[in-house]
């Protein structure tokens, strides 16, 4: 390393963010070191080498390193699951194919328990074919091989064990200083070894808050259609990973001007509506990504039950404006509208996700968020019945926590007296809400008879007379409350009486 002294000032602040990486990482491993180590001088006895890897060692360098730990061996797969099942408390092959041994290891120590996650993984090459989805594994024989085919140089180091030697052929250390995102040989080669890298760049940018340097991005912009080999469900895991690190405006960005976005989220791209000459209305693409981030600032604290990044929740903050480019208009008055973009972009939600392969209760309750995410503002004037409210909750439910804070983040008008009147009015209707959830179990309104009930009531046997009355019953509860046994059966009567003349 250069003489601090006759450093420039960019120097000498790289050289300290080096020193201060090296500092932490050593500090981190030395408290992994009884599990790593013991792990290690298993494989050296049996004459085998072993090497933390990849993301470990740098977010070792980072001071963030947790007890999921990355190893990479020149044992093969099967060599690897004879070390580890004595030693290991769990062992699981599901990666085998993949050269991957995946096991539990639990460490106790002064009074605690600590559980560490363990993935080994043989020296390996990989690369796509132009028509194949899935990439083909070939062994290697030098850990050196092995970190050349990694995807950043950032991801590129490793730590061989239980020597502790670090090994960074390609500067991995002075870009993680730099907080770079460069690729060990060129973009190009390392992107057609596995397209899936161009979102891991995106993804990294957002996780870490590293920039992505102009080579890589320009390959990324060059090879966008390569993305098309790749299955939905690689994708869908890199956009999720994306979505929930702590920058995904960062990333996101990066799709987007990249072209990616265009190959795997199109609806985003779109948002980016050309402004009409008077700026009547929003930037709607910025609109959305200001919105993302101020439903994150309103997730539970990851230390509490159910805290933490909430993918359902940002997947609507991302996606709740994605019907306004097929209903944007322009009317006689000037005015820019987007009539039910909201019905539209549900549908356009639902198809995406799908697409995406994403779980059918995941896409239940984001398109349902993006369908209602418009509805408080008929309530703008606070004058909501009691039965409005009702069914506000009834038509959220499962769901109806998070359209609250959907439907906070959705205002990011600069207009300081608007957007305090928009929070006062919600605090309103959440006033209310939680007053009649004292009064009644909103969360299961249901009609004040049951089934048999309306039988018994109108000597009728089961059948479409039934939901039909069950409906009725539904509907006179939300728009009534509570009512009692006499008052329900007397209501169904008349209904049954109507019904019968017509």
């Amino acid at each position: 390393m250069p003489n601090a002294k006759s450093d420039s000032p960019q120097t000498q602040s790289a050289n300290e963010q080096l020193s201060a990486a090296q500092r932490r990482g050593v500090s981190e491993l030395l408290r992994v070191s009884p599990v790593a180590d013991e792990l290690a001088r298993r494989f050296e006895a049996a004459g085998f080498q072993l090497a933390l890897v990849g993301g470990s060692v740098r977010d070792a360098l980072l001071g963030r390193l947790g007890n999921d730990l990355d190893f990479t061996t020149d044992a093969r797969p099967e060599q690897v699951l004879r070390l580890v099942r004595p030693w290991a408390d769990a062992v699981w092959d599901v990666g085998i194919a993949f050269g991957t041994v995946g096991c539990k290891k639990q460490v106790r120590e002064e009074g605690t328990e600590q559980d560490f996650l363990l993935e080994i993984t043989t020296y390996r090459a990989e690369s796509y074919d132009r028509d194949s989805r899935k990439p083909e594994v070939a062994y290697g024989d030098s850990i050196e091989a092995d970190l050349a085919r990694r995807d950043f140089t950032v991801n590129a180091m490793a730590v061989a064990l239980p020597g502790k030697t670090f090994i960074d052929p390609h500067g991995g250390l002075e870009d993680l200083a730099r907080r770079e995102l460069r690729t060990p040989g060129t973009p190009e080669e390392s992107f057609s070894d596995d397209p899936l890298r161009m979102m891991r760049a995106a993804r990294f940018a957002a996780q870490l808050d590293f920039a992505v340097v102009e080579d890589v991005f320009r390959a990324m912009r060059e090879m966008a259609d390569r993305i098309s080999i790749v299955s939905a469900e690689r994708v869908r895991d890199e956009l999720n990973k994306l979505i929930l690190s702590p920058h995904p405006r960062k990333g996101l960005r990066l799709l987007v001007d990249s072209g990616l976005a265009e190959r795997v989220l199109p609806e985003l791209s779109a948002l980016r509506l050309e402004r009409d000459e008077h700026h009547r209305h929003k930037d709607v693409y910025e609109h959305t990504l200001t919105v993302l981030e101020q439903a994150m600032d309103l997730e539970a604290p990851a230390g509490e039950p159910g805290g933490g990044p909430d993918l359902t929740l940002r997947l609507a903050a991302l996606l709740h404006d994605i019907g306004k480019p097929r209903t944007r208009r322009f009317e006689k008055d000037g005015r820019v509208s987007f009539h039910h973009h909201e019905v539209v972009g549900a549908k356009m939600t639902k198809k995406r996700m799908t697409a995406l392969k994403y779980s059918g209760e995941l896409v239940k309750d984001v398109s349902r968020l993006v369908e209602l995410h418009l509805r408080f503002h008929g309530y703008g004037t606070g004058e909501w019945t009691d039965s409005a409210v009702r069914r506000y909750v009834r038509d959220a439910g499962p769901v109806l926590d998070r359209l609250h804070k959907l439907t906070r983040s959705d205002c990011t008008t600069r207009n300081k007296r608007r957007a305090n009147a928009l929070s006062r009015a919600y605090d309103g209707l959440e006033e209310r809400i939680a007053r009649l959830k004292e009064q009644e179990e909103l969360d299961a309104i249901r009609p004040d008879l049951n089934g048999n009930d309306i039988m018994e009531v109108l000597e009728v046997p089961p059948g479409p007379v039934v939901g039909a009355a069950y409906q009725f019953l539904l509907e006179l509860r939300l728009e009534r409350g509570p009512m009692e046994r006499e008052d329900a059966v007397e209501a169904l009567r008349q209904w049954w009486a109507a019904r019968e003349r017509d």
